[in-house]
């Protein structure tokens, strides 16, 4: 489990350019917070949403809050909620690989953060003198419209087919390349089948998968203490057809 900071709960006024969003703290402050997912941007465009914030971790950053979850009222009456910081996935995952909690990656004995391969930077790399390595992007599916369907970041960017690009070269070299996703979304069964994939991407996605690349996806549960979110940790892992 990773706690998280402080949670304060507020409700989105409006958005404007491209990462900031108006919010108004329920003690009545308005604050400007910063979001570092513009997908999430989408999800919260939706009246009667939810947002809870923490104070920044980092002191360079000129804002005072940064997004950490979000709560969709759905059409059943249900709350969704979702993590909206994607380098908080990357967190919760270096957590779960150094407990060992990914089954398909466990056992490796040395985890390096940040490893530049080919043309991108990936986000882990595993070694261990009998198995060899493993090169690991993650990626966070999260919630895009209020019907719980999700979506892939970096779907269509330029540093998305550069991940998939190092991946397939380090498949093809013999190398062990994972791309995980993290769904943080209860909704969410199947990762082919709910999330909305450019298909380009798609096509990209099941190719790669042909090089060799292992293409992983584990849920991310929502920790609460008196209904208030304090924590994430991976739960089980859920099926990926492409």
């Amino acid at each position: 489990m990773l706690p998280y900071p402080a949670l304060v709960p507020g409700t989105l006024i409006k958005r404007y350019k491209r990462f900031l969003a108006d919010v108004r703290l329920d003690d009545g402050r308005d604050v400007v917070a910063h979001c570092p997912n513009t997908g999430s941007m989408k999800a919260v465009n939706v009246p009667g949403c939810r947002v809870w914030l923490s104070p920044s971790d980092n002191p360079k950053r000129k804002l005072a809050w940064t997004w950490e979850f979000i709560e969709l009222p759905q059409a059943s009456g249900r709350v969704a909620l979702a993590s909206v910081h994607t380098g908080r996935a990357n967190r919760i995952v270096e957590a779960a690989l150094e407990a060992g909690e990914l089954a398909p990656l466990a056992g490796y004995a040395t985890l390096r953060r940040e490893v530049k391969v080919a043309d991108a930077r990936l986000d882990f790399r595993l070694d261990d003198p009998e198995r060899g390595r493993a090169y690991i992007e993650v990626k966070q599916v999260t919630l895009k419209e209020p019907d719980g369907h999700g979506y892939f970041p970096d779907s269509v960017s330029v540093r998305g087919t550069k991940h998939l690009h190092s991946l397939r070269v380090l498949a093809e070299q013999g190398e062990r390349a994972v791309l995980l996703f993290c769904v943080a979304h209860e909704g969410i069964a199947d990762v082919a089948a709910a999330a909305h994939i450019d298909a380009t991407y798609a096509a990209a996605l099941a190719e790669a998968s042909a090089s060799g690349v292992e293409v992983l996806a584990y849920g991310i549960d929502v920790i609460r203490e008196q209904q208030r979110p304090i924590g994430v940790r991976l739960t089980r892992s859920l099926p990926v057809r492409l």
